[in-house]
């Protein structure tokens, strides 16, 4: 009973700090492709479902070109992507990165953020970081949430995924993490078995967020396959959370 209350004050507290904005005033533009295996469809499915509940307009885009369009953008209050290793042109970051300094926030998860453009390094330094090995495939970790107001009333859970690690700006707020084990495995693309030892209790983070001029950016690194969010409740109320954090 007594952690009940807790969970509520906790939960209030957020509600009056972060949900104080008018959510139905708000409009979210969902950009999804690359990679399939990342479920990039399924992803929009669960996101534009929360959306229609929280009665935010949104739009739906798989065309990358829209992000040359400023304008176009401008519209926007949040960009939620779901893209990974694609490419964009050179007009096409710039847009982007315009965007989002202009105070258009993004957000997003796993490879639909964090390994979407793997040449366009000025994408990396405006979202934070960038995927680099995932050691051991799918394997078991704990997802550990640091005292932030985006991880009130939520508690460490332990997941079967892929465990992210990650090149990061040192300038970024880490808001959760895990450690990775360091048992041996095959790097991707090999035949040899690599036995990181030098990897043994590192702290990776698992989510965390970051400005970027005047926009706001939130990044999940869990979420291989988008039903993991729906299996881990807490998993998912930190993405919304976050989606609502990055809106300008």
């Amino acid at each position: 009973m007594k952690k009940n209350i807790i969970f509520f004050i906790l939960f209030l507290t957020f509600s009056i700090s972060i949900f104080s904005q008018n959510l139905n005033e708000k409009k979210v533009l969902i950009m999804w492709g690359g990679w399939e295996g990342h479920k990039p469809e399924l992803f929009v499915k669960y996101v534009s479902a929360w959306l229609e509940k929280k009665d935010i307009e949104y739009v739906i885009s798989n065309d990358l070109e829209d992000y040359a369009n400023f304008n176009f953008l401008s519209e926007f209050d949040l960009i939620v992507q779901s893209v990974t290793m694609s490419e964009l042109s050179k007009s096409q970051e710039a847009g982007l990165l315009k965007a989002i300094n202009s105070g258009i926030g993004i957000a997003g998860a796993h490879g639909g953020i964090a390994d979407s453009f793997r040449k366009q390094t000025n994408y990396q330094f405006m979202i934070g970081g960038q995927w680099v090995e995932h050691p051991g495939k799918i394997t078991k970790f704990t997802v550990n949430f640091l005292d932030d107001e985006l991880t009130q009333g939520l508690e460490d859970f332990e997941i079967e995924t892929e465990q992210y690690y990650m090149h990061y700006d040192p300038n970024i707020e880490i808001i959760a993490t895990s450690k990775f084990n360091g048992k041996p495995f095959s790097p991707n693309n090999t035949d040899f078995i690599l036995d990181p030892t030098w990897i043994d209790d590192i702290v990776m983070p698992v989510a965390w967020k970051k400005r970027y001029g005047l926009g706001r950016v939130f990044n999940m690194s869990i979420g291989h396959d988008p039903d993991e969010f729906m299996k881990h409740p807490d998993a998912w109320i930190l993405l919304t959370r976050g989606f609502i954090w990055a809106m300008r």
